[in-house]
């Protein structure tokens, strides 16, 4: 029997895994081209949306004990989420004065995870 709740807690930590891989790669490689500032801003940026994906997941995969409002939580997880990444992005770019474009590529990149967690297939 499959349970639709685990497989879904299982999805969302192969996702928020990659996006942290993703999110060291990038800095690494930020740090190799540019400097310090850029792999901060890039790395931040990823662990931004791997913190909303996990907050996310937590919220709309928490339990059983409320099944008939599963999409309203899954609909306040994402919103949740994009607070989060959003807001994460602001304080990057407006508060620390990092590079933009690497806090975006780290944005784009950890996001673009979510298509790959998706298409990797586990038996």
């Amino acid at each position: 029997m499959v349970n639709p709740l685990h497989a879904g807690r299982r999805l969302a930590g192969r996702m928020v895994g990659i996006q942290l891989l993703i999110a060291c790669v990038l800095g690494l490689a930020w740090w190799l081209v540019k400097g310090p500032r850029e792999a901060a801003a890039a790395t931040s940026a990823a662990v931004a949306v791997a913190l909303g994906t996990a907050l996310m997941a937590w919220r709309a995969l928490g339990s059983l004990r409320n099944l008939g409002g599963s999409f309203g939580q899954w609909v306040v997880g994402l919103l949740l989420k994009w607070i989060v990444i959003l807001g994460s992005f602001l304080v990057i770019v407006i508060t620390c004065r990092l590079p933009s474009a690497a806090a975006l590529s780290g944005l784009v990149a950890a996001c673009a995870a979510n298509w790959l967690a998706f298409r990797m297939q586990v038996s």
